[in-house]
């Protein structure tokens, strides 16, 4: 997709790919980082840097009102130990930006 873009932009180079990847998107970043690098050699995106924010799963608790982090996709709220059926961020796979020449 980033080459896509970067074709669109008529960009001769790629120098940085920027991602955002949600802890419960089912990505792995070092093995994204490891097909990265078998997939990029001969393209305009050869040399760029990828760089990974790792985006941790947030969850709503109705019953107290706040956000609160978990690792499991059956969060309970720190505070009450209820159940959250509300996933507010986690699931992120996404390219924030890029920078092109």
């Amino acid at each position: 997709m980033a080459l896509e873009k970067a074709r669109e932009a008529r960009a001769a180079r790629v120098d940085v790919i920027h991602l955002r990847i949600g802890a419960l998107s089912g990505v792995v970043p070092d093995a994204l980082r490891f097909a990265y690098e078998a997939l990029i050699p001969g393209t305009i995106a050869q040399k760029a840097e990828l760089t990974i924010e790792e985006v941790p799963a947030r969850f709503w608790c109705a019953e107290c009102h706040q956000e609160f982090e978990s690792e499991d996709m059956l969060a309970e709220c720190p505070r009450c130990s209820r159940p959250s059926g509300e996933l507010r961020a986690g699931r992120e796979m996404e390219i924030t930006s890029m920078e092109i020449e």
